[in-house]
């Protein structure tokens, strides 16, 4: 199986409150679409600075966080964003790098939204067992 990436949107979970209680209008919402690689042995969505800094995402705390390589390091978290896919979508924190990473998109908001892997056609797509709304597993 290669890559798997998918077109997302990102948008402030900030501007979006602000937005829903009639203190933003919908124009000032900052959002952008990004293509992510769907990395399910990463949990969380991870974005560079530069991203961080157009959504305008509070940083939140700091984390330590384990790459693919065994080493670590210490990140900053930043959120919330909301995370677009399709006819999905969940709110999330992100782990912000400083250098110019590619958008991973993990396994816990893909599990969030109800999305998987196809990788026969190599794609994100919304779960087959429940295409038109996401299932949350709550036991």
């Amino acid at each position: 199986m290669g890559f798997v990436y998918a077109e997302i949107e990102l948008i402030s979970g900030d501007d979006l409150a602000l937005h829903r209680r009639g203190f933003l209008s919908e124009d000032k919402i900052k959002r952008i679409k990004v293509n992510a690689l769907a990395d399910s042995g990463s949990y969380m969505l991870v974005i560079s600075e530069h991203l961080r800094d157009q959504l305008d995402l509070p940083i939140i705390e700091e984390r330590m966080a384990k790459l693919a390589d065994e080493s670590e390091r210490r990140v900053r978290v930043a959120g919330p964003v909301e995370i677009r896919l399709g006819n999905r979508r969940t709110t999330a924190d992100a782990l912000v790098f400083p250098e110019d990473v590619e958008v991973l998109l993990g396994s816990i908001p893909m599990e969030d939204m109800d999305v998987v892997i196809d990788p026969k056609h190599q794609r994100l797509i919304e779960n087959p067992e429940n295409p038109y709304v996401p299932l949350t597993y709550v036991k």
